[in-house]
């Protein structure tokens, strides 16, 4: 598939220098932190040292006195209290999060996580009857709630309260919860709005306890689960959501909590965790569970405090993970084959449906075809009687927005630009194909339909070393807003023995004018072997990476694309 390399800007040659000076590094690596707008040495600083005392007020978040006051009278009244979350890694993590601090101080709650095929996205009735029937009077909600209007509403009848913590999109009208957490509102001033579901849960309890005096230590000890719903939920790694990852990461490394060190034990992670094995090892099997079965295991494994118990539910999860690669293969593979239908080859967004796919992994088939197929993709399958989707967007794409616009044919639906779900009743589906096509055909223009690699500088071969990597490596950790540093190095030459590796994957070694050879791999880059073994010189972007081998530790290259001189 074509890609598209774009330069970005190159900065203010002052400034870089002036940067490489204050804090003692090359203008190459002065460059990349100007392009991330760090230009100071106290920006630097902050950057290179995210500190705790900088999260913001959450006072500033819009009904956080309304949540916290609500939260202590019902402490203070000996209230049952219910924490609610969504059943994927972020609402998991949420409910993991503020179940586990609050149970140290308060007896009198417990939590509930809906069932996908049951209940389906959200907060349920079913929910609602769980805790009617429980006297639960006070509901804290994570990851979801931000348009259930009419839920709330059946809440109220029965004299439940809710404290909604949400960062998806708001709809016209706001529920009438006893309080709602959501930066996105309109007329919520919080000086970020890209927190995670856990982001704001988090938020809520570091309130509670600004508002009791209970030492913030407490709470940071759980920002690994922070820094698992941030990656996981591909929200950018800026602002709050780089401090929760960065002292987050180091939780996970220096004393993991049983859950995730049993998942590690099991995964065969050895290395220090960073953000792309939170998005490759944790979150694939943490989200398993409520991919398969049912999510509570996920908590349960989050909650665990014996190493025993914890590596029960590893073994679980793991399994259920693989259940879900099977899945997601047999599926991916039906949908690729329905594309191959000239009539959907040719148009400019994606939707699928068959009514016996696994609803716990089609947003995973979505995002595998757009892999093959680089345009706004929706997955559907059938369940309780509707057509229930998950859609995946492509860089630049608001599909949310998309989904809006065909409102009148759907039940429910939510999300944010690149991800959201979807249900409408099974009859609506050729017409709500039709009518999504036509709003992506208004709106797509045909350069968002080519996938872009972001390059951040033109380097030589013989620029990279160990020096150089190991101060790349502190610009992390690396996600949306901060993304791993891309290269390109022109007119390079393979050493003339490239091969193809795992079927789809390139191999090859690569030099240019007196550098040494340099490894490097290319993931499914394997079409490219016949052109490179001609020996005719090309272009690489790519990012750098160190690889162990046989216990010997080595830089390699890691190829994004290839392009060629003639």
């Amino acid at each position: 598939m074509e890609k598209r390399w774009l330069y970005k800007p190159s900065p203010d040659a002052d400034i870089v220098s002036e940067l490489s000076k204050a804090i003692n590094i090359n203008e190459t690596l002065a460059t990349i932190l100007v392009q991330r707008n760090i230009e100071t040495y106290d920006q630097a600083k902050d950057f290179f040292r995210p500190a705790l005392n900088k999260l913001h007020d959450p006072f500033l978040m819009k009904d956080m006195d309304k949540a916290v006051a609500r939260m202590k009278k019902a402490i203070s009244n000996n209230e049952k209290i219910l924490i609610y979350g969504d059943y994927d890694v972020d609402g998991t993590t949420s409910v993991a999060l503020v179940y586990g601090f609050l149970r140290n101080k308060y007896e009198n709650l417990d939590f509930y996580i809906p069932d996908r095929y049951v209940e389906g996205y959200g907060i349920s009735l079913k929910g609602i009857d769980y805790a009617a029937e429980n006297n639960f009077s006070l509901i804290i909600c994570l990851d979801c709630g931000i348009k259930a209007i009419d839920q709330i509403t059946y809440a109220n009848s029965k004299n439940i309260d809710f404290i909604i913590c949400d960062h998806h999109r708001p709809g016209e009208d706001l529920p009438d919860a006893y309080a709602v957490l959501d930066p996105k509102r309109d007329d919520c001033n919080y000086p970020f709005d890209e927190l995670s579901g856990c982001g704001i849960g988090f938020k809520l309890l570091q309130a509670y306890c600004i508002s009791n005096n209970i030492p913030l230590e407490e709470l940071y000890i759980h920002l690994d689960l922070a820094a698992i719903s941030v990656a996981a939920d591909i929200v950018p790694i800026n602002d709050e959501n780089r401090i929760f990852v960065f002292h987050g990461l180091n939780v996970i490394n220096k004393n993991p909590r049983p859950g995730i060190k049993a998942l590690l034990e099991i995964a065969r992670h050895k290395n220090n965790l960073e953000v792309e094995n939170i998005v490759f090892v944790i979150a694939p099997r943490i989200n398993a569970a409520g991919r398969i079965e049912h999510a509570k295991k996920a908590v349960h494994l989050l909650l665990a405090e014996n190493e025993k118990e914890a590596q029960d539910f590893a073994e679980q999860l793991h399994h259920k993970n693989e259940v879900r690669k099977d899945f997601d293969k047999s599926i991916t593979r039906d949908a690729l084959d329905m594309l191959e239908n000239d009539e959907l080859r040719n148009a400019k967004s994606t939707v699928l449906f068959k009514e016996d796919w696994h609803q716990g992994v089609i947003g995973i088939v979505a995002s595998r075809c757009i892999e093959k197929y680089y345009r706004p993709t929706i997955i559907l399958t059938k369940s309780n009687g509707h057509a229930t989707g998950s859609a995946r967007s492509v860089f630049g794409f608001d599909i949310c927005d998309a989904i809006t616009q065909c409102s009148e044919l759907l039940e429910k639906f939510g999300g944010h630009k690149y991800a959201a779900g979807l249900s409408l009743p099974v009859e609506n589906i050729p017409a709500f194909q039709e009518k999504f096509e036509q709003v992506v055909s208004n709106s797509i223009t045909d350069e968002l339909l080519i996938p872009k690699i972001d390059v951040d500088l033109k380097i030589e071969l013989k620029q990279i070393d160990y020096r150089f990597y190991n101060l790349l490596k502190q610009i992390g950790p690396f996600g949306p807003e901060n993304m791993q540093p891309l290269f390109v190095s022109e007119s390079v030459l393979d050493d003339g023995y490239p091969r193809i590796v795992g079927e789809e994957h390139l191999k090859i070694r690569v030099k240019k004018d007196n550098s040494s050879f340099i490894d490097a791999i290319g993931f499914r880059l394997a079409s490219h072997l016949e052109k490179i073994k001609k020996g005719i010189p090309f272009n690489i972007a790519y990012t750098i990476e160190e690889n162990e081998y046989q216990g010997m530790k080595f830089l390699q290259l890691n190829l994004k694309d290839i392009k060629y001189e003639q």
